[in-house]
């Protein structure tokens, strides 16, 4: 599957045009499950409820993408990075809703007004982050990543390198190239 069949599903999605959502769960609905089922991990009771998050995941993404609410919604890359957070929102919310004897009022009234992820969730990103930019290997490579997580346009990264706009451009395909294969293993 390339790039270019993933932006145009989800070009669809966002028309209202639902069919382009089977080939999107094809691809994306196992590793959601395998990503549900890892933030859920340690809850008994919510054993089994892995593929009912990841569905809802996906309902969230087409009423949301059918709304405009995910304007920057546009490519493979963008596409996972917001299943992967509504996915882990939703564990979260199912976690809350099945255990709010757990939590005492004022527990529960930090979490809702924290704007922080939970510090098991932060401290498993940044693994997760630092395991990626480590299979780059380059360290020019790890730099023009970190650039573009903190917000740099392509040409103000070929500023910086001191090099063409396509340069950057093949090295974030690159980039992309090396983390592709490592998601999908």
């Amino acid at each position: 599957m390339s790039s270019d069949s993933v932006s145009q599903w989800i070009a669809q999605v966002k028309d209202g045009q639902r069919e382009a959502v089977r080939p999107l769960m094809d691809h994306y609905f196992q590793r959601l499950v395998a990503l549900a089922r890892e933030r859920l991990r340690g809850v008994p009771a919510l054993a089994g409820h892995d593929e009912d998050v990841a569905l809802s995941a996906f309902k969230s993404l087409c009423l949301g993408a059918e709304d405009g609410r995910f304007p920057n919604l546009q490519d493979r890359n963008d596409l996972w990075r917001l299943l992967a957070v509504i996915t882990v929102r939703k564990s979260i919310d199912l976690q809350r809703r099945r255990r709010p004897e757990e939590m005492t009022a004022p527990d529960a009234v930090d979490q809702f007004l924290s704007r922080e992820p939970p510090p098991e969730l932060a401290a498993e990103l940044a693994e997760e982050c630092q395991r990626l930019l480590d299979t780059l290997g380059d360290p020019q490579l790890k730099s023009i990543a970190l650039w573009k997580v903190e917000g740099l346009t392509n040409e103000e990264i070929a500023q910086r390198l001191g090099c063409v706009l396509r340069s950057v451009e093949r090295k974030l395909h690159r980039i992309r190239l090396v983390w592709e294969s490592e998601l999908t293993v």
